[in-house]
């Protein structure tokens, strides 16, 4: 946190930062266990993986109507919004953006 001033609010949040990250400590010291990071690129595997099931799934091809499926696509993906499942909307987004070329 970036502040001139600790506030009140600010020193709680923190003191239950430490608090919880003190338990923490406790729980993986009592059973052995070493938190590690994952090294992964996810970004380059959704990417691939993105094409490839819109060509599958759309059946792309080049006298398809690119402007019907994201219209597909675009209902699709506000009806998941709607429906209150954000993950799979933010999924059709990423599609569409494929598919139109911005990121």
């Amino acid at each position: 946190m970036y502040a001139d001033e600790l506030t009140d609010s600010m020193e709680k949040a923190i003191s239950e930062t430490n608090r919880r990250r003190k338990i923490q400590y406790a729980y993986n010291e009592e059973h052995g266990i070493i938190p590690k990071t994952i090294q992964k690129s996810i970004r380059d595997t959704i990417k691939a993986s993105i094409v490839e099931e819109a060509q599958a799934e759309y059946n792309l091809s080049k006298e398809a109507d690119l402007q019907e499926i994201i219209d597909k696509l675009t209902d699709e993906m506000l009806k998941y919004a709607q429906e209150m499942e954000f993950e799979k909307a933010a999924e059709i987004r990423d599609k569409i953006k494929q598919l139109t070329g911005t990121n």
